[in-house]
């Protein structure tokens, strides 16, 4: 899957969440989940959640964790791609 395609389906998932609609209209690898997409803490936990069902992924913790930019994010997406 190229990072086109992910980061579609990512804008996808988070548009459900995200507060800011400019922001999410503009998005970009560098785009802060918190401080761009005005996603609380709690929804961050339900969009690690919708990511996992919608490209069949276990995120752990630790990924989790570093999961707060949208490029960080479409990272640890292909990287748990390429372990399945």
């Amino acid at each position: 899957m190229n990072k086109e395609v992910l980061t579609e389906k990512l804008k996808a998932i988070i548009s459900t969440y995200a507060q800011d609609p400019a922001a999410l209209e503009n998005m970009t690898e560098s785009t802060d989940f918190i401080t761009d997409l005005k996603i609380n803490s709690a929804n961050l936990v339900d969009v690690v959640l919708d990511l996992e069902e919608a490209f069949d992924i276990v995120i752990d913790n630790q990924s989790m964790e570093r999961m707060l930019t949208v490029g960080t994010a479409l990272e640890i997406i292909e990287i748990k791609l390429s372990e399945k």
